[in-house]
């Protein structure tokens, strides 16, 4: 397993996304799967639904608490202080779990100001009920407010990235303040399964698409991602990435890809 570094965190590279799930089941399904397979890092939301099925899977696994990287994120309305305090403690309960790895603003919400939001994310973590705070669909001036405000590190700022998207100048923003950006929707929910760059590439290595689509996003630096799926091949072919490098004259082929 690769981790990426922000502010001392080790964050793994690679996890299951848990966004637009048809059930609880197929949910609960998908995340221990994937905690078969070997993926540490699981994301979840309060807006998703699924923290209760994501804590029923964790509960039920054979694996060391300590090991896993738990991630949630506080819904849109869920942003004064008091409700950030009770709905986090409200996430916690559904997710069978004393501390969250990481909470995360899931994106800007101009009605509560940011400082206040971030004041109980600091509470929560003196709480020690969560143990990092990081944001969500954060612009580059968005997050370096964020940082400001802070009294601990933003170690991760989740935005949709692949190759159809260039986030090269948000990217460079994380780089230089020790920032994680999480891809989420990091195959453009199957955009990327029939394109010819990424086919071409594969073929070299034995690989899909989706692999490419991964591989190129890890090779990047402070990148990590979270694909989603819930059938098992596909959770299993996606953690099936680090077995492989592509150049430096094929990730410049995807990067041109977004131009």
């Amino acid at each position: 397993m690769k981790f990426v570094n922000a502010q001392g965190v080790e964050i793994p590279a690679i996890g299951i996304g848990t966004a637009r799930f048809d059930s609880n089941n197929r949910c609960r399904e998908a995340v221990e799967t994937a905690l078969r397979v070997g993926y540490r890092h699981i994301d979840t939301a309060q807006m998703y639904g699924t923290e209760g099925a994501v804590g029923e899977a964790v509960a039920t696994a054979n694996v060391n608490r300590k090991d896993l990287f738990i991630t949630t994120k506080l819904d849109t309305g869920n942003r004064d202080y008091d409700s950030v305090i009770n709905s986090t403690h409200e996430s916690l309960e559904a997710l069978q779990l004393e501390t969250a790895d990481l909470l995360l603003i899931h994106s800007p919400n101009d009605t509560v100001a940011l400082e206040e939001t971030i004041d109980a994310m600091n509470e929560l973590q003196d709480q020690g009920a969560v143990d990092h705070i990081g944001v969500s669909n954060f612009s580059v001036g968005q997050l370096r407010d964020a940082i400001e405000l802070s009294e601990t590190p933003i170690v991760a700022n989740q935005v949709e990235y692949h190759p159809y998207m260039d986030q090269s100048e948000l990217l460079k923003a994380c780089v230089n303040e020790n920032v994680t950006l999480t891809a989420y929707s990091p195959l453009d929910v199957g955009g990327v399964l029939d394109d010819p760059t990424l086919k071409g590439i594969g073929d070299q290595y034995g690989k899909t698409s989706s692999q490419v689509s991964l591989r190129w996003l890890l090779q990047q630096e402070m990148v990590s991602t979270v694909p989603k799926s819930a059938d098992e091949e596909h959770i299993r072919e996606n953690f099936d990435v680090f077995d492989f490098e592509l150049t430096d004259e094929e990730m410049g082929d995807i990067f041109a890809i977004a131009e």
